[in-house]
């Protein structure tokens, strides 16, 4: 039989040389993708170094984020342009088709936010503001949510799903949704509203009510603080956005003041010296700025001076560290000038009724 009879035959409602036209396409195109994908990948990191144009680097990217079920589609949809399937089987076919489509679409739309987002996180970075990446992630989140919601719709449409109808369902469905997670929805809400007016960010010191710590995660439904006293304090957003929040972290600087207590039996000479030397103690420790020393009270047991400065919270500063070297200078200059601190004492006198 002549070859070109034998390609005429007909099998399944194809002729052979259909059949092997689009068996041929598809292992063409099965073949050719994956190694331009794997040649691409291997490649990126070198091309990577040579710091490529923006539009170079996110079209790397994006191939390197195509999935091998979109390559098994594509060659699939090349094969079949040859062949005249049975109705059911060519609508299975073009769900899948559609489907698989859409859903690479959704994940390179995500990779290029995310690659967005990192170009933005690495310019905070650059300019000192580490704190934006917690919020940078509560973007991500939402603008993945919004993107797989959009191709979703599309990919119905596609499909021949009326979504006008869906979509008003939807919104009708969504009040009856939205009243039954209206606690999740306001959380989210409120780390929104974290992300865009950003109150705090992460790496601040909060004080909040009767807690205070630093933020150490702020995430979708609740904000994560660690205290002074090493435990995890887990806020949500909508409670963190009512309360009076005090962001302790954005102070460019920070008051301290407390009471210095001496003997009643310190001479007078050395008392009126206290302040100089409180002065003198307090400037000698970087990232000060002294207020005063006063001798403000008589005390049950002590003179009392009262003592204010401020601790400039810049470069790294920690504010304890530097009260506690101040405290350190105090107790070694008022040992120096042989000035004692008093503590609780109590003296009797006791008196001999007719004698000495």
């Amino acid at each position: 039989m002549p070859a070109v009879e034998i390609l005429s035959e007909v099998y399944l409602g194809n002729s052979l040389r259909s059949w092997l036209l689009g068996l041929a396409a598809f292992l063409v195109t099965f073949t050719v993708l994956p190694l331009l994908r794997g040649f691409v990948m291997s490649q990126r990191r070198r091309i990577q170094s040579l710091e490529p144009p923006l539009g170079v680097e996110l079209a790397l990217l994006l191939i390197s984020r195509t999935s091998k079920l979109f390559l098994w589609i594509v060659a699939l949809y090349a094969g079949q342009r040859f062949l005249e399937l049975p109705p059911r089987v060519d609508r299975i076919s073009t769900i899948v088709i559609v489907i698989g489509f859409w859903l690479q679409v959704g994940l390179w739309a995500s990779a290029a936010a995310q690659f967005a987002l990192d170009r933005q996180r690495q310019r905070a970075a650059a300019a000192g503001d580490p704190g934006i990446q917690g919020s940078l992630g509560i973007v991500y989140f939402i603008a993945r949510l919004a993107i797989f919601a959009v191709v979703a719709l599309l990919a119905l449409d596609n499909l021949g799903v009326n979504i006008t109808a869906l979509v008003a369902g939807l919104g009708i469905g969504g009040i009856a949704i939205a009243l039954a997670v209206q606690t999740v929805l306001g959380d989210l809400l409120a780390s929104l509203s974290i992300t865009l007016d950003r109150p705090f960010v992460v790496g601040d010191w909060l004080r909040i009510d009767d807690m205070e710590g630093t933020v150490e995660h702020i995430g979708v439904k609740s904000t994560r603080l660690r205290s002074l006293s090493g435990e995890q304090i887990i806020v949500s957003n909508a409670d963190l956005l009512k309360s009076r929040v005090r962001n302790l972290g954005r102070m460019p600087e920070r008051r301290a003041l407390f009471t210095l207590g001496v003997t009643y039996e310190t001479p007078r000479d050395k008392l009126e010296r206290i302040p100089a030397i409180v002065e003198a103690a307090v400037t000698s420790v970087p990232s000060t700025r002294f207020v005063f020393c006063s001798f403000q009270n008589f005390g049950d047991f002590a003179l009392q001076f009262q003592v204010a400065y401020y601790v400039q919270l810049q470069d790294g500063v920690r504010f304890f560290d530097v009260v506690s070297a101040v405290n350190y200078r105090i107790h070694a200059a008022f040992a120096e000038h042989g000035i004692d601190f008093a503590y609780p004492t109590q003296t009797l006198h006791v008196f001999r009724e007719g004698g000495g």
